[in-house]
């Protein structure tokens, strides 16, 4: 018997080598992706996507478009790691772009300020309450608070009711969008505090989102819980035998969700020091794709966090890739839906290659 079919415990050699991981060939996408645009600007603009060409500028990087692209990606980013988690246990989540909307505004409104340059705040909602200046912990509760019905209503229905979680969430979908509207009957809310300013200030953004992405992935890889979601996206039935509470964990997990969508919300608004009923449109179709991307499979049991963020770079460049080859807007829009489309049929495909290698 050759040594290809033969080995140690009975084991062959070829079953014994372990294939590159997912995240790898998610990253090496990102590479390529990065060449090309660094090779067509090169040759048709003279100018380079990636390095600094200024001579006043000091660094081999072009560290401002580097900074766009990850602030570009962090926010929604943030509600992906979110969606991430969802679809790993088999679930799907349309509702987070509208929950965003939702929570900016109500958040925003408690974290007013109660005079604009001496003159009553034009815009304050609870001025009249006395509810203004508060400390920034108020308004973060709030929108905690909001992420997390949300998130509760949704996984309450996919798990309690056996809603198809596709239509749950688009149900809450549109109620969120509805309140968002609703809230200050369509009037922006401005003039935030200097304290909930700050946190969506510079690259705090990046910074909130590569702190979650961490922890998130810590968890999803070494407790319980991790196992739990990846158990339950492979196997319902199975996982049910073995014990696990998959109604319980099911409205655990979309309550998560849902806080990491309030979160990006606070970021949000806080970012642009305002808040609008339109924040977060096709947020999570743009969070999907970036789960989708990097390596989460559609059918549940499978991905990472990891390849989430790569994901999410990706998306990051492509934008960043098509303003510096100067191509207009509605480009970016049409080649993001080819993208969502395209993450969908490479996992299927993925699916397939996996059915038949087993």
């Amino acid at each position: 018997m050759s040594q290809t079919s033969h080995g140690i415990g009975g084991l062959s050699y070829d079953a014994k080598k372990r294939p590159w991981p997912a995240e790898f060939n998610v990253f090496l996408a990102l590479v390529i992706l990065v060449a090309a645009f660094e090779l067509i600007g090169r040759v048709f603009l003279g100018d380079s996507f990636l390095f600094n060409t200024r001579e006043n500028v000091s660094g081999l990087f072009n560290e401002q478009r580097l900074q766009i692209i990850i602030l570009q990606v962090s926010i929604v980013g943030i509600i992906a790691i979110g969606v991430t988690q969802v679809i790993i246990c088999g679930g799907i989540d349309l509702s987070s772009g509208s929950i965003v909307g939702a929570t900016a505004m109500i958040a925003m409104s408690f974290a007013q300020v109660a005079t604009v340059n001496g003159n009553p705040n034009p815009k304050a909602m609870f001025i009249d309450y006395g509810w203004t200046d508060l400390p920034v912990i108020v308004p973060l509760l709030v929108a905690i608070g909001c992420g997390l019905i949300a998130g509760l209503i949704n996984g309450f229905l996919i798990a309690y009711t056996r809603i198809p979680p596709f239509i749950a969430t688009l149900g809450m979908m549109v109620t969120a969008r509805g309140i968002a509207k609703w809230w200050s009957k369509g009037q922006p809310i401005s003039f935030p505090t200097d304290s909930f300013a700050a946190i969506g200030k510079g690259l705090m953004p990046v910074v909130i989102f590569i702190s979650l992405a961490i922890l998130f992935q810590l968890i999803l890889t070494y407790t319980k819980y991790g196992k739990h979601c990846y158990a339950i996206g492979s196997n319902e039935d199975a996982a049910r035998m073995s014990g696990i509470k998959i109604a319980n964990h099911k409205v655990l997990v979309y309550a998560i969700a849902g806080i990491l969508a309030a979160i990006a919300a606070v970021v949000l608004s806080s970012k642009n020091l305002t808040a609008q009923a339109g924040m977060g449109v096709m947020y999570e179709l743009d969070a999907i794709a970036m789960a989708v991307i990097g390596g989460v499979s559609l059918s549940g049991g499978r991905g990472s966090i990891i390849g989430t963020v790569i994901g999410s770079l990706i998306f990051g460049v492509i934008i960043s890739g098509f303003t510096f080859l100067r191509l207009d807007a509605y480009y970016q829009e049409m080649v993001k839906g080819v993208i969502i489309v395209g993450a969908v049929v490479l996992d299927q495909w993925r699916q397939r290659r996996r059915a038949i290698g087993a």
